[in-house]
């Protein structure tokens, strides 16, 4: 198909760099969810006039640009507060990681032309959406996973929201490029589709968005009549102070003073690394603190790191008071960071980079990994599957570690490092997507917000206002039942890409070596 003159081989990477950007606009906090669509349309539409794979590639690769560029910005507020480097060097560190994180629709958009099918509507409504899923995939596996602004993520509070508890959060990416596919099909003077199969992709599309909204009406999981009282401690605490020797004591007994107004609570929790200091450094306020939970029959849950006798440093979550084994140093119900954040936990390639720069060489940036599959936490006769702040954007993990006993699951971050960016607000949304995914509510702790309670169905129960230092008191509800996705996982997906991987292939045979009569 031709490019329409309108469109100049310089005019395509620039209107997909619009329509990339775009797609920041369907994310939290902004949350115009429809923006998605439009973006991935606008991709899928410029592939198909794409001249070769190198140009679908360079289309991608700008589709790439213009979304990560806005959607990750917040990255550079750390890495120019806290990296201590010129502003020339955390712009070039940032540009890195845009390019690198924009190679994925690249590499899409140069397989998606790479290859040879040439039924339309294999191509763009079958293949099209499992090669995103592969990519998608990738870019979340590669060097750990990188898996922020999945586009299924954008759809926390559309029509489309009812696919997650069936098909995850990647489930909906796949209904939204295929909408996408669909829709650049039927396009006037674009798409490839004419005539009454022009009028089945409408129809198709329209069925689609019925699907996903009766899917929305079905209830997997249902309320108990059992609750417990859970306060948040927001302690609010400036990340340039946090970790002073001057600042220790005064951190320690703000925490302090907030939980004492709240003893009477099932549970306290407070945000992830919390106390400023190592465990081992302060084993009698550990056991202090034990005391008086028990004392009180009230569950406190903290974050607190912690070094090793062999040297080796790990991002804990403790479980102290009542219904928890008497504190003795480490704690006996703990729970320690899996999946480590690149460069803020570990370094990859750390022998070449560490002299490069001080943000590489930062304190405690060396953590070793926790076990995959850890003991949920004792929350006074709960428990409490852990996320700790970046894992809560990896739903397999999750996934792994939940049994039939689990309440509910808690996941505490600092978001400190990212300022008033907008960074906190999609690390929210991810952590609604995954309470919507399990049919379980989501507790999440925060330094500085968003510190919120996510019911099953990924709704914001109650929440605290950001930079206020404040406790957030609320009923945390049970429940019962299990959704399809936290019995099946991505399963449904890896079949469909099957599928999709054996249609196309089926489809290119039949057309290149066809049958005689």
């Amino acid at each position: 198909m031709k490019t329409p003159n309108r469109l100049r081989p310089l005019g395509q990477p620039l209107l997909a760099a619009l329509f990339g950007a775009l797609a920041t606009l369907a994310f939290s906090p902004f949350s115009y969810w429809p923006f998605m669509l439009v973006a991935l349309w606008g991709l899928l539409l410029l592939l198909q006039v794409a001249s070769s794979p190198k140009r679908a590639a360079w289309i991608g690769f700008s589709w790439g640009l213009g979304q990560f560029t806005t959607g990750v910005s917040w990255v550079y507020v750390s890495i120019d507060h806290f990296g201590g480097m010129p502003v020339i060097a955390g712009l070039f560190l940032m540009a890195l990681l845009i390019v690198y994180l924009s190679l994925y629709p690249a590499l899409f958009g140069w397989l998606i032309h790479k290859s040879p099918i040439k039924q339309a509507g294999i191509k763009w409504t079958m293949l099209a959406p499992a090669l995103w899923l592969v990519v998608d995939w990738l870019r979340g596996w590669v060097f750990t996973g990188f898996p922020w602004l999945w586009p299924g993520y954008s759809q926390i509070d559309s029509p489309f929201a009812g696919i997650a508890p069936v098909l995850g959060v990647q489930g909906i990416t796949l209904v939204l490029v295929s909408l996408a596919g669909l829709a650049a099909l039927v396009t006037p003077h674009w798409g490839q589709w004419q005539g009454r199969v022009r009028l089945f992709g409408m129809i198709a599309i329209i069925g689609l968005f019925a699907v996903s909204e009766g899917l929305g009406s079905v209830k997997w999981t249902t309320k108990t009549d059992q609750q417990q009282t859970v306060s948040l401690i927001q302690g609010n605490v400036p990340q340039a102070l946090k970790w002073r020797a001057d600042q220790r004591w005064p951190t320690l007994m703000k925490y302090l003073d907030l939980t004492r107004q709240h003893w009477d609570s099932d549970v306290v929790i407070w945000p992830e690394a919390a106390i400023p200091a190592l465990e081992r450094d302060l084993p009698r306020f550990f056991s202090q603190l034990d005391q008086a939970g028990k004392h009180n029959q009230t569950t406190v849950i903290t974050g607190a790191l912690d070094q090793r006798e062999d040297g080796t440093y790990f991002n804990n979550v403790l479980a102290l008071g009542a219904k928890t084994p008497r504190y003795q140093y480490p704690a006996p119900a703990q729970y320690s960071k899996h999946h480590l954040l690149p460069f803020g936990e570990f370094v990859p390639f750390e022998s070449l980079l560490r002299p490069l720069a001080p943000i590489f060489n930062l304190p405690m940036s060396s953590f070793s990994p926790g076990e995959a599959i850890q003991s949920a936490l004792p929350a006074n006769g709960w428990e409490y599957i852990t996320a700790l702040c970046y894992e809560i954007a990896f739903p397999a993990q999750i996934r792994e570690n939940l049994t039939a006993s689990s309440d509910a699951i808690i996941t505490l971050s600092n978001d400190a490092w990212f300022g008033r960016s907008i960074g906190p607000w999609q690390h929210l949304e991810i952590a609604r997507m995954r309470a919507l995914e399990f049919g379980l509510p989501v507790i999440r702790a925060t330094n500085n917000g968003v510190t919120a309670l996510v019911d099953e169905r990924g709704q914001i129960d109650a929440s605290l206002p950001q930079f206020k230092t404040q406790v957030l008191t609320t009923q945390i509800t049970q429940t019962q039942g299990l959704t399809p996705y936290r019995q099946w996982g991505n399963g449904p997906l890896w079949m469909w890409i099957v599928i999709s991987g054996l249609v196309s292939l089926i489809a290119w045979r039949r057309a290149t070596y066809p049958q005689k009569g």
